[in-house]
């Protein structure tokens, strides 16, 4: 995800695919698909729950303000938080020339208000052009340090982890192991990888996601901009499809994710990625078959997930600016699963 829109070239997607489907990666899960044991992010958050990214910057997007994010958002991930020249420190600067003299105070206030309607906001480290590096000890305990730091002074209920410019799981891990520890039981965690990151549960993004599990509220990976890619039976699936978002999710469902720790993150429009948008039915279909077994295309999972956590979208200004046809259509499919 990025200012403009998001990355990631079709054809390294397309050429890693094959090249992992050739030295045969995937030879079945580890048999923990339906064990839906991890409640720790079901505290705060619904057992289907939308998420949307709310952009602090104008990039052609309808600028908003967090009041006016669509109420069918459960979490709402402020994109971005900017690194500071400490390695692994993070901070947050409000753009508050780019959307129309918002105040930090009036920012504050609206996070609070979602938080009474039953929502969480938390801040989203990362996006496209995210310069925040944490590969040691000392830039571990900065992230942790400031993280909670940002969520005592704006409200913050936890942190959204969209670094797509490398990830290190050693010390991401320490990182938010000593976050958890400070903020306590009620953290929010999510994780929006890319969808090379999420092959293989030996990838960084997959172990760190793995090894956090404990404290880990959903990984919405970002199904876009990828190209084709392996599904979890070793064939290639194009984006935008539903093969492509149920054969990709059974990858994470079927190597140690708790099905409530899996959702399925998409455009909210056609303009807000590159490629890889699926229409509304495509996504609610993949749900279905994901959850129910129905709905599915050519692929079908191996088993149901009913506990599937729902679906996340760039961004709710997109979505704003489609007439907010994303958030009615996947959000009330998504508050209607079993």
């Amino acid at each position: 995800m990025d200012r403009t829109r998001s990355r990631t070239g079709a054809a390294i997607g397309s050429l890693t695919a094959l090249a992992l489907a050739l030295t045969g990666l995937f030879t079945g899960g580890a048999g923990s698909a339906n064990a839906d044991s991890t409640d720790a992010g079901t505290r705060a958050v619904p057992k289907h729950a939308v998420t949307g990214y709310w952009q602090n910057f104008d990039n052609g997007a309808q600028v908003q303000k967090l009041a006016d994010v669509q109420d069918e958002y459960d979490i709402v991930a402020v994109a971005f938080a900017d690194a500071t020249a400490t390695q692994g420190e993070i901070t947050f600067n409000l753009d508050s020339a780019g959307l129309g003299g918002y105040t930090v105070d009036q920012f504050k206030a609206d996070i609070k208000a979602k938080q009474a309607a039953g929502k969480s906001v938390i801040i989203s480290v990362g996006g496209e052009k995210g310069a925040v590096a944490v590969n040691d000890s000392a830039s571990a305990n900065a992230f942790a340090d400031s993280t909670y730091q940002l969520m005592r002074e704006y409200g913050f209920d936890g942190v959204d982890i969209d670094l797509e410019n490398g990830l290190n799981s050693t010390y991401m891990t320490q990182a938010l192991k000593s976050l958890a520890a400070k903020a306590g039981s009620g953290l929010v965690l999510t994780m929006a990888p890319q969808t090379i990151d999420m092959q293989s549960p030996s990838n960084e993004y997959f172990k760190t996601a793995l090894a956090v599990k404990d404290i880990l509220t959903v990984v919405n990976m970002q199904y876009y901009n990828s190209g084709s890619m392996l599904g979890c039976d070793g064939k290639v699936y194009s984006q935008g499809t539903v093969d492509f978002l149920t054969g990709l999710a059974c990858i994470q469902l079927e190597n140690g994710l708790a099905p409530s720790q899996v959702g399925i993150g998409v455009p909210a429009s056609s303009r807000a990625a590159g490629g890889g948008y699926a229409s509304p039915d495509v996504v609610n279909s993949a749900l279905d078959c994901l959850a129910e077994g129905t709905g599915c295309g050519s692929f079908k999972p191996p088993r149901t997930y009913p506990g599937i956590r729902g679906a996340m979208a760039w961004s709710t200004n997109w979505d704003a600016t489609a007439g907010s046809a994303w958030s009615t259509s996947v959000g009330a499919h998504v508050h209607g699963l079993p």
